[in-house]
């Protein structure tokens, strides 16, 4: 319908590559809206069942700790095992998959579990967060509308980045995190035509958000000596270290949450039972915990009724954004008690989300990845001023604040997103060099490591290659003399050639195309391709009396050594030829060896994959 739209916005829709697709950017706006009203009232639920859960938790004591957790998750074990199993976990992967094998085709009650079972798992307690679900479930609503407009594969796997990135834009108020999200992970393409509805879908979600809620506040904002903060050249070894720690504090999480799903997986028991197991683990540990708190460290972490590692963890994560927090009385004997809080914290958040996520239970990673950059950056923070090596004006809530991005970057190996989402729930300007240093530095760290997320490791062992926009980037870097090359027959084919010569050949060597060359220079002047040989033998009593010269093609382009494989793959997308001659760096006219397109595509797939 771009014709009855006014020719100058026609020309400049068609110049962003929209075409006749001009109608995603009012999907997208319609996608945003919708899903920010879910995601409010999916947000409000959340919050007003943690709510009873906690006054439940001052009722019922150390009983309520394992008691509710263990009606939570056996509760969602019966909704995902009954209704939708796509709905357990953290949600993410289960989206990567439906964008890269079904077309972003995920099925509408998956939405409506996960809305469910994560209210369920995180609110009576499960460690997990809330961009998993609401990543999910703004997936959902994008495809599901994608579903019922009958969208083509590439205009869907759109409109479900757009439900993301609108869920993540109301959910944490980030809508340019929200963007990068989607693209730097779930669609990993940066193209403006994918850009510019996605920008869309998360600018209206935020705004919709913003407008029920009467506030557009930040969901952790700083405070006085941690807004004031001055980053000094002093400070870049110890963020340096700070993001070294991070990775491996992610890699760790990364593989402990991985081997605790394949630990449940292999486990032979009912379904419903996984998830009260994860629950009683949990509801031990938190017992232990508050146990401690109560009667060894009452003035470390507070007095909260729940464990800190209990839920989302974001009261604990404000807690340790104060600098406040860190201002204890008793000298360094009770900073060194309060760094073995924070270590240990690290290692039951860790523990507790794996119990939550591998059993079965509904949620997501990111503010479990949020929870362990805190605490490991206050407890190296908190370390570094005991040992007074923090410089004047700094403060360990900083490290905190620099910590949460990192331990994303690392968790999620993606470091725009951690930066650009830690910026917009803190709205902290002055922490935002560090927090860039510490980010790449925590994913060069973790990749070095271990090559996979936490969202993409499951799926690559499952056999799902994981591409993206980044792959012409990746054809643009490898060239021709990278390939295997296959020689060419010993015995150099003339025009004059009869053709049952290249018959033989080809039955005896299965070389399936071959170069002619002109006789006396050796230079190329054309192929005759397997298509050809097989259209001359459909007339057998002809083949004696053809001459090479007669079924060669002399329209197929040649290939230099030193040309990148994006320029190869458009030379054969044009031309439907399996081969193509190589020429010689020394004389182009001269060929050297052919390049199938089967070895090019080979040699993409392995660079991709080691990349």
């Amino acid at each position: 319908m771009v014709h009855r739209l006014p020719e100058s916005l026609s020309r400049l829709l068609r110049r962003l590559g929209f075409r006749q697709e001009w109608y995603l950017v009012l999907l997208a706006s319609i996608l945003g809206t919708l899903t920010g009203f879910g995601a409010v009232g999916f947000t409000k639920t959340l919050a007003a069942v943690e709510r009873f859960t906690h006054r439940q938790y001052h009722d019922l004591g150390f009983l309520g700790l394992i008691l509710l957790p263990v009606g939570g998750m056996f509760l969602t074990g019966v909704l995902v095992t009954t209704f939708a199993a796509e709905a357990k976990g953290h949600g993410v992967p289960q989206v990567i998959r439906a964008l890269i094998s079904r077309g972003g085709v995920i099925k509408g009650r998956i939405g409506a579990v996960k809305v469910v079972a994560s209210i369920l798992t995180v609110g009576s307690g499960g460690s997990a967060g809330t961009e998993g679900p609401i990543v999910q479930i703004g997936s959902v609503i994008g495809s599901v509308g994608g579903q019922w407009l009958k969208v083509s594969r590439e205009n869907m796997q759109t409109l479900v980045g757009c439900g993301a990135a609108a869920g993540i834009s109301s959910v944490f108020n980030a809508p340019i995190a929200g963007v990068f999200f989607v693209l730097e992970i779930l669609l990993r393409d940066f193209s403006l035509k994918t850009f510019t509805p996605i920008v869309v879908a998360s600018v209206f979600s935020a705004v919709a958000t913003q407008r029920l809620l009467g506030e557009n506040i930040a969901i952790f904002p700083v405070q006085a000596g941690v807004h004031d903060y001055q980053f000094t050249p002093l400070e870049l070894p110890t963020y340096i270290l700070l993001g070294a720690l991070c990775g491996l504090v992610a890699v760790a999480f990364n593989k402990l949450l991985h081997r605790g799903e394949d630990l449940y997986d292999r486990w032979k028991i009912h379904p419903l039972l996984k998830p009260v197991t994860g629950a009683v683990a949990i509801g031990v540990l938190g017992i232990a915990y508050v146990y401690a708190e109560r009667y060894a460290f009452p003035d470390m972490v507070g007095d909260a009724a729940a464990p800190a590692f209990y839920g989302n963890g974001y009261p604990i994560i404000h807690h340790l954004l104060a600098p406040e927090t860190y201002h204890l009385g008793g000298g360094a004997p009770a900073m060194l008690v309060m760094t073995a809080v924070l270590v240990a914290l690290v290692v039951l958040k860790g523990v507790a989300t794996t119990f939550t996520l591998a059993s079965g239970g509904s949620g997501g990673v990111f503010a479990p990845s949020l929870f362990l950059g805190a605490t490991t950056g206050a407890a190296m923070g908190q370390l570094l001023e005991t040992i007074h090596l923090i410089p004047a004006g700094s403060t360990p809530a900083s490290y905190a604040l620099v910590g949460m991005a990192a331990v994303v970057a690392g968790s999620t190996h993606a470091p725009l997103t951690a930066i650009l989402i830690l910026f917009e729930m803190t709205r902290n300007i002055y922490v935002v060099l560090p927090i860039m240093l510490a980010a790449v530095v925590s994913t060069a760290v973790a990749q070095l490591i271990e090559r996979d997320s936490i969202y993409t490791f499951k799926l690559r062992r499952s056999g799902l290659t994981i591409g993206g926009a980044r792959d012409l980037t990746v054809l643009r870097r490898v060239v021709v003399a990278e390939c295997d090359l296959s020689a060419l027959p010993p015995d150099p084919i003339y025009a004059s050639d009869p053709l049952s010569k290249l018959i033989t050949l080809h039955a005896h060597h299965h070389i399936p195309d071959f170069v002619v060359v002109e006789q006396g220079t050796g230079a190329y002047i054309g192929m005759v391709t397997a298509a050809d040989i097989r259209s001359a033998l459909l007339d057998r009593e002809a083949i004696p009396l053809l001459l090479v010269a007669e079924v060669m093609r002399t329209d197929l382009p040649t290939v230099q050594r030193e040309e990148t494989l994006d320029t190869v793959l458009d030379k054969f997308a044009h031309h439907e030829v399996s081969s193509l001659p190589v020429m010689s760096p020394i004389d182009p006219t001269l060929p050297m060896a052919i390049l199938s397109r089967t070895k090019v595509l080979l040699r993409y797939q392995k660079v991709l994959a080691d990349s």
